[in-house]
């Protein structure tokens, strides 16, 4: 055979894999279905703006040895994300924080906010869904004003079918800080994420524009193993049925000012806003320029036609991927990755993951 590892997808998983299979003497040919490397954190270069095609990828982590890993390949600056919601004009900080409660209820002090937020809360022992679960962490104010209608909208679904497990991802402070998140090591790679690619695939070969599930039988063959990292149901031509994901229309458009909207995200938290957020992308980098490039983010209804951005990990998908998992497990084929394991993964989570991965295949093979 000619290669010892065809590696499907250059996103982050495939393409650590390809570049420390690389180190240790095996030869791999990685093949993307699209015309870039670099996956979902590909990002284009536009009058002096790294503009995020595919929404805007915030680097954090407090895993040292993925901040340490991810260091050889690029610089990060200092960006904190500190969105801001704007329901129906009124603009509120991000996430929920004593900026948020002072403005929603003009207190000023956090006994003041948590007292309001005790008398709202509908306390429920066992929440079954996310709007019972952020009923009774948030209360009513600021459930309906900034969480219900950007939900529902992002998600398609009432969030009265939406998993409670969602609402976990957004924090809740006590204090007057607006930094979202609360890793150690945050920011965004100078001069974009496509160059960390670049340096991970440097030398390898890449063949981009190949859907290599029109051939999947003859690219296997070209290889001892395969490494797939794309839509586990897709693999399997959907025979047990679709999973569910979360996708996204993205729609960048070049604004001739200087400053659009002052925040690198503002989401848009009403029901009847048809997007979700706008991402102002030179914020970013503090990026010089007298032009802006901006993106509107309208999510829509989700076919196999359609990229599969997030996975919908309800009850019932879980358990379809459970059973697609079970054949993965006979196919003969590695899967790892967001979608291959239809997993919510932020980037230092794919990252760690694919270098456990690699250890592991080495000291199997050894």
């Amino acid at each position: 055979m000619k290669y010892d590892y065809l590696i499907v997808g250059a996103g982050f998983f495939g393409s650590i894999c390809a570049y420390e299979l690389t180190k240790l003497g095996k030869k791999c040919l990685v093949l993307e279905k699209r015309d870039h490397i670099a996956g979902n954190c590909y990002t284009e270069l536009r009058d002096n703006i790294n503009i995020h095609i595919y929404g805007p990828h915030i680097f954090h982590t407090s895993n040292q040895e993925v901040w340490d890993w991810i260091g050889r390949f690029t610089e990060f600056n200092n960006f904190r994300f500190c969105p801001v919601a704007n329901y129906n004009g009124e603009v509120y900080s991000l996430p929920f924080n004593m900026w948020t409660f002072s403005k929603m209820w003009n207190i000023t002090t956090p006994e003041e906010a948590q007292k309001i937020i005790r008398s709202q809360s509908i306390r429920n022992e066992n929440p079954k869904n996310l709007e019972e679960q952020a009923l009774s962490l948030v209360g009513t104010d600021v459930y309906y004003k900034l969480i219900k209608g950007y939900t529902e909208k992002q998600w398609r679904k009432a969030a009265t079918e939406l998993p409670k497990e969602i609402i976990k991802r957004l924090p809740v402070r006590f204090t007057y800080d607006n930094n979202y998140f609360n890793d150690k090591y945050q920011g965004i790679p100078i001069g974009g994420y496509t160059k960390i690619f670049e340096k991970l695939l440097n030398g390898i070969e890449v063949r981009l524009g190949i859907d290599y599930l029109q051939n999947r039988d003859w690219w296997n063959s070209q290889a001892i193993k395969t490494i797939y990292t794309g839509a586990i149901d897709a693999y399997f031509s959907w025979d047990l049925g679709e999973l569910e994901y979360k996708t996204t229309r993205f729609d960048h458009q070049k604004i001739s000012v200087e400053n659009y909207q002052g925040t690198a995200m503002m989401t848009y938290t009403d029901n009847q806003t048809k997007y979700t957020r706008i991402i102002e992308h030179k914020h970013f980098e503090n990026s010089i320029s007298d032009v802006s490039w901006v993106t509107w983010e309208y999510p829509e209804e989700y076919n196999r036609h359609k990229e599969p951005y997030y996975p919908v990990n309800d009850l019932q998908n879980n358990l379809l991927y459970e059973k697609y998992k079970s054949r993965a497990e006979s196919e003969g084929v590695y899967f790892g990755g967001r979608l291959a394991e239809y997993k919510y993964y932020d980037m230092d989570q794919v990252i760690s993951s694919a270098l456990k991965f690699v250890n592991k295949l080495t000291i199997e093979n050894s």
